[in-house]
């Protein structure tokens, strides 16, 4: 069987079978994560803007934020610019790569070193959290410059493979049950 993958880009067509991570099965198709969520890049603020006096909304400045997959919340702003929502994927684009977190907590200023992605549609996030801990790797091999940084650009344009919406939750069930699984031996042989 020969598979072939192509992308429309404006009017033309662009054979795309190199940047094709693995074959999927019947019913699954890839896309770019940029035809399905949004990516908010943050704005850092001047230290006259925030406080630690908890004044204002939540201002997440970095991977410093990011605390067993949680995001701890120590700053705050009244002058927010660049907001994520509940619901949002935070991810670390600057310094300290592709540490993941969800917003749990509301709306919140992101800084510059922080990516939202944001659910246009009623996708399942937690598959697009399992996805993005795949490219994990290779977002951290993009990364540039003297401060490791990833662009807009590495994030938009990731080929993510997404089957039905059911079927993406049953796959984030089952890979939480294999986790559970292994976290219990991993326990039982400590």
């Amino acid at each position: 069987m020969i598979f072939s993958y192509h992308e429309k880009i404006g009017d033309k067509i662009e054979n795309i079978d190199d940047e094709i991570p693995f074959e999927l099965p019947d019913g699954w198709g890839f896309v770019r994560l940029k035809e399905l969520w949004e990516l908010i890049s943050g704005r850092d603020l001047s230290p006259s803007e925030y406080n630690a006096d908890g004044v204002g909304v939540p201002y997440i400045t970095g991977a410093s934020n990011f605390v067993g997959g949680k995001v701890e919340l120590v700053r705050w702003t009244t002058s927010p610019q660049v907001i994520t929502e509940i619901g949002d994927l935070l991810l670390t684009c600057k310094g300290t790569i592709g540490e993941m977190a969800f917003n749990d907590f509301g709306s919140a200023h992101i800084a510059r070193q922080i990516m939202a992605i944001r659910n246009k549609f009623t996708l399942n996030s937690e598959y697009l959290a399992l996805c993005m801990g795949f490219y994990t790797n290779a977002i951290k091999n993009a990364a540039k410059g003297l401060i490791p940084g990833i662009s807009r650009e590495d994030i938009l344009n990731l080929i993510l493979p997404i089957p039905a919406p059911n079927y993406q939750e049953k796959v984030v069930e089952r890979i939480v049950e294999v986790t559970n699984i292994l976290s219990s031996l991993e326990k039982s042989l400590s």
